[in-house]
């Protein structure tokens, strides 16, 4: 193993925690898109005018604020882990406090990244599975804040799933990808319908079956 080649988990990693904070955007804003969605689409069917949005609000706009005070983030104060330390895990403005899994979270997806930069090296197997694992963690806590899993997560990992099968950058070849995806979906549906025909009840949403999908391919 080379010198540069060694190096490779740690920069890697370092990407991880950029990647990471993205990440908790994506998790603290996409509930609330999707909620405004949907009060879209109700007053769209129910032929009211929708309510006009304070400004626009997406994964990339506004920056970043504290929830308590509505300070807006320097690019200081959103430098990964560091800011967190430095900060003492408050607010600059307003001293609230700001909650630790912020910094946890982009711990984790830097460990995700370089333990894949170690076990495949600077691949685009190493593309494929950084991907997988943030979109996982992603959706792993949007469903723990919301019991929500978003058709943006769940269907564009399927979709990688399989394109990274039929390009050889995973472990499987790409009809044992499909059969997966295909026996993923099946099984949680079927568990869906027969305990839905036993109890009357939902057991579970739909956005179960996809996932199960996406990591059967």
């Amino acid at each position: 193993m080379s010198w540069a080649v060694g190096w490779d988990p740690l920069w890697v990693g370092l990407l991880g925690l950029l990647f990471g904070s993205f990440l908790n955007v994506v998790i603290y804003r996409m509930p609330k898109m999707l909620e405004a969605q949907w009060d879209r689409d109700c007053a769209e069917h129910l032929g009211q005018a929708p309510q006009a949005e304070a400004e626009r609000f997406n994964l990339m706009v506004p920056r970043s604020r504290c929830q308590a005070c509505g300070h807006t983030l320097s690019w200081y104060e959103n430098i990964p882990v560091l800011s967190y330390v430095v900060l003492r895990g408050q607010c600059k403005a307003c001293k609230a406090p700001i909650s630790l899994r912020y910094p946890l979270i982009e711990i984790v997806t830097g460990g995700l990244f370089a333990w894949c930069a170690h076990r495949w090296g600077l691949t685009f197997s190493t593309l494929a599975w950084c991907g997988f694992a943030a979109t996982l963690l992603a959706l792993a806590m949007i469903d723990w804040d919301t019991t929500l899993l978003p058709d943006d997560l769940t269907l564009p990992l399927l979709w990688a799933g399989l394109m990274a099968a039929a390009a050889g950058w995973t472990q499987v070849d790409l009809r044992t990808a499909l059969w997966g995806a295909v026996a993923g979906y099946l099984s949680l549906w079927l568990i869906y319908w027969a305990f839905k025909l036993l109890t009357g009840k939902e057991g579970m949403g739909y956005g179960d079956f996809k996932l199960y999908a996406a990591l059967g391919a």
